[in-house]
């Protein structure tokens, strides 16, 4: 089974997500992304051409690569998993120094609107103390699992069993 998993801001391809997807035995796609160097729509293009290449069964996105995988799977129908996303980057990153255009990410919010809730789960931290709006996410995604000590980090939530259960 394939999967194509993206990191988060500043994260890398070998991220806590990725990293026990691999240790499940997945065939794991993960591309390193370098968000500050590239435009968010370029970002998009290469994602949705390696989904087009690829051919994933799942995508997973942890924060800012949770916003790109559920854009992807609105687009492709291909069922997502988003591990403490970050659904507002607008919000979030300019409290993190990111220097890019904002707006992007506020025009390509406005297809959160065509989200498959049959097709999107999540698993947020409890105690997330990078994303501040989690209660927004779980209003905008119905399917969600909430670990109560949990942090924004995927290596404090329980990964491993979460992906097996869900995970067909």
């Amino acid at each position: 089974m394939k999967i194509f998993n993206i990191h988060g801001y500043k994260g890398s391809a070998e991220n806590s997500a990725c990293l026990v997807l691999k240790e499940m035995r997945f065939d794991v796609i993960s591309p390193q992304i370098d968000y500050d160097a590239e435009n968010p729509d370029k970002i998009l293009a290469d994602l949705r051409n390696t989904v087009d290449k690829i051919k994933p069964d799942y995508i997973v996105g942890t924060s800012l690569g949770g916003f790109f995988a559920l854009l992807l799977s609105i687009e492709s129908g291909i069922p997502v998993f988003l591990v403490n996303p970050c659904i507002m980057p607008f919000y979030t990153l300019p409290e993190m120094d990111y220097n890019g255009d904002i707006s992007v990410f506020i025009r390509m919010f406005s297809n959160f609107a065509e989200i498959n809730q049959e097709k999107t789960f999540v698993i947020i931290g409890g105690k997330d103390e990078i994303i501040s709006y989690h209660n927004f996410t779980k209003k905008l995604i119905h399917n969600y699992e909430v670990v109560p000590d949990g942090k924004h980090s995927g290596a404090t939530l329980p990964l491993k069993e979460y992906f097996s259960k869900m995970i067909k």
